[in-house]
């Protein structure tokens, strides 16, 4: 590509940092508003103009999947050279090479997890702590070691920061003193010592200072707001006394402050730099006008000092669309089973789900949620759980896939298709074509094995001659790059890993004082970060935007719940009862939770409700029935090409051979056989029934 081809499209203020190719450069670049292309356009610019070799460009970003993602974009914009890494890859490349010259004797085993030292150092405290407690021990370490916070140290930083510590802060100190001497005695190093020691060599050996400083003469550093004390001093090691450097950052998604983040580096960077180019990236190119006006409503009331005097309000781009949905309801139940009703109301209407996600403010949430859409026949994957690659079930399909690899099993010698080659594989380690029933452990083996399968049908569909091996290549690739498959189902995540994603729908949950701002979060800048943290979740909807929040947390419960207090004024003055509590209202002829029809006990697990009963109530079941609409099921889905369940669950086919239906009106009376599916498949159903 020609340099200037590079500049075409931009808008003004994308090619305004295109062009500022030389000297310090500061983005503040608002959600959906481009910076990506902001930022690879003016590395292409800058080596197609000769500015700078592409080997000579180190681009800094936060995640391996972002790092991933650069690389494209620069590959296809003429800048194929250049390295784009997280600071950890890029400081662990470094510190390797080196290591031998400047160090030497073994090299120290990199830990993925500090949960397995930091439950030996408690043991040697004589301090007993569950898994949870571990966890947040551990993140409390990786919070003091970024900010350079020794354990003698750590009660006073504590203290300073305002900052709740999850246990007694003696006995955290103890431990995190505990574990650096056991990291130290079993060569281990974790990834704050990485950087630590990085910076180290860097200081203390100006040869190797000066071989790295000629390396990489270019620096652009993505998502700036979110950097810590130690990468900061890794990022000025690297820069030495030059001034190329390009830093992109959002002060309005600034959300990740309890991990010791910071964004005063992003907002001081012209003390820092004086003299640098501002370009400021208002254009929101994802949202609606809509969703685009309920985010800077939010972000708007924020009385931070740093919100008024860095004022980015996104100006919407995309024509008019629906406006956000706003419910209140008797309880999470509820709430719960009107976002399945709702997600699966776009499925049918041709929204993927794969495109819509369901986000909340703590992971304690989603279980609620994955019961509501388990029960909804709604496929659904979980996000920032364990990494895709490192599952047990991946781990042991990729082995299973390798091997059949290696013994020829591909379409050549078996006659198989790739995809056929690929389920048949899967199914020996448990895949099968529908999905089990429920959630747990078993639902989550499926989705993974799932999410296999259907990137086979991708690479097929762009390569109708590729094999079995060219298919196990491109899963080592994405492994090596943590690269997971997009998943087939709706996502649920929390509102801090869903950071950097977008989706057609988004569902916003569970958004009622105590929840969202959460219960400890106490001083002015925790409660601002809360705000923040909504505005991050309302500007992941391009088009669907639902917000709701719930009065009492189980069915009969005391309703004494508020909405958020981040919405007061952004509601509608008038409120109407939900679509589920009006169904719910006309199933029972009551208020309150739906009671089982044999012994009347109020219903509140997700089959119970499906089934109209107890699960251990008794009830007459045609089992005749059962077979032929299990049969029909099968047939249905394979004629669609969907799963079954997404036809009808188990529980919901149980229930109908159960109550053996007689009308559409008993038809829809059942938990799941909502009007599109009445529509689809409700004759059918009743001439089984009939028979």
């Amino acid at each position: 590509m020609e340099a200037e081809g590079v500049l075409e499209g931009l808008d003004p203020e994308q090619r305004a940092v295109a062009e500022a190719v030389q000297g310090p450069v500061c983005v503040l670049a608002g959600a959906g508003t481009g910076k990506t292309r902001a930022i690879t356009h003016r590395i292409a610019y800058a080596t197609l103009t000769g500015v700078v070799a592409p080997q000579r460009v180190l681009a800094v970003t936060f995640t391996t999947r972002a790092a991933g993602e650069l690389r494209g974009r620069l590959r296809r914009l003429g800048a194929p050279g250049v390295q784009a890494r997280t600071f950890h890859a890029a400081a662990l490349r470094q510190l390797s090479y080196f290591w031998p010259r400047v160090i030497g004797g073994d090299t120290p085993k990199i830990i993925e997890s500090k949960i397995p030292v930091v439950a030996d150092a408690a043991r040697a405290c004589r301090l007993s702590f569950g898994r949870t407690e571990l966890r947040d021990i551990a993140a409390e370490i990786e919070w003091a070691k970024v900010t350079q916070t020794r354990p003698e140290d750590y009660a006073a930083a504590v203290a300073r920061s305002s900052r709740k510590a999850p246990n007694d802060v003696v006995d955290v100190a103890r431990v995190y003193s505990m574990y650096e001497q056991l990291r130290r005695e079993r060569n281990l190093l974790d990834f704050e010592g990485m950087l630590e020691l990085t910076v180290a060599v860097l200081t203390d050996n100006r040869d190797v200072a000066n071989q790295v400083r000629e390396q990489y003469r270019y620096f652009v550093v993505d998502e700036f707001q979110d950097v810590n004390p130690l990468q900061k001093l890794l990022l000025d090691a690297w820069l030495g006394d030059r001034d190329d450097l390009c830093v992109v950052g959002d002060p309005n998604q600034t959300i990740y402050s309890f991990t010791g983040a910071s964004p005063d580096h992003l907002l001081g960077f012209t003390r820092e730099h004086p003299g640098a180019t501002v370009v400021k990236l208002v254009r929101d190119y994802r949202s609606t006008p809509q969703v685009v006006q309920l985010a800077n409503g939010v972000i708007g009331q924020s009385r931070s000092e740093t919100a008024r005097r860095h004022k980015l309000e996104l100006v919407a781009q995309r024509q008019d669309g629906p406006e956000p949905l706003f419910s209140e309801y008797d309880d999470e139940v509820a709430e719960a089973d009107d976002m399945a009703r709702r997600a699966r109301k776009l499925i049918d209407e041709g929204v993927p789900a794969s495109e819509i996600a369901v986000l909340y403010r703590i992971n304690a949430q989603s279980e609620t949620y994955e019961s509501a859409l388990a029960a909804a026949g709604v496929p659904y994957v979980l996000r920032g759980a364990e990494r895709f690659f490192d599952r047990p079930a991946v781990r042991e399909a990729v082995v299973r896939l390798r091997g059949a690899a290696r013994a020829g099993a591909d379409a050549e010698t078996d006659g198989l298709g790739l995809i056929q080659t690929v389920r048949h594989v899967l199914g020996g380690a448990g895949f099968t074509e529908e999905a089990p029933e429920g959630t747990g452990a078993a639902r989550e083996k499926w989705e993974s094995l799932a999410a296999l399968a259907q990137l086979a049908e991708d690479m097929a569909a762009d390569n109708p001659q590729a094999g079995l091996p060219d298919f196990v290549a491109e899963l080592e690739e994405r492994a090596a790059l943590q690269h997971a498959p997009t998943l087939e189902g709706v996502t649920l995540a929390s509102l801090h890993s869903a950071k950097g994603l977008e989706w057609d729908a988004v569902f916003l949950v569970g958004l009622a004082e105590g929840t969202l701002p959460i219960i400890y979060a106490e001083t002015p800048e925790q409660i601002e970060e809360e705000r923040r943290l909504l505005y991050v979740g309302i500007t992941r909807a391009r088009e669907h935007l639902s917000l709701s929040w719930a009065l009492s947390r189980s069915p009969g419960g005391r309703r004494n719940r508020r909405p958020s207090r981040f919405l007061d004024g952004l509601t509608p003055k008038t409120a109407t009862p939900t679509p589920a509590r009006v169904e719910r209202t006309k199933r029972s002829g009551r208020k309150g939770p739906q009671p089982c029809r044999v012994c009347g006990r109020p219903l509140t697990a997700a089959i119970e409700r499906k089934l109209g009963r107890c699960e251990d109530c008794p009830a007459e079941l045609n089992e005749g029935l059962l077979l032929a609409l299990k049969d029909w099921r099968t047939e249905t889905s394979s004629a669609q090409k969907i799963p079954a369940y997404v036809v009808f669950t188990d529980a919901t086919i149980q229930a109908i051979a159960e109550r053996t239906p007689e009308s559409m009106e008993d038809l829809a009376q059942i938990p799941g056989v909502g009007k599109i599916k009445l529509d689809k498949y409700g004759e059918a159903v009743l001439a089984l029934c009939r028979a």
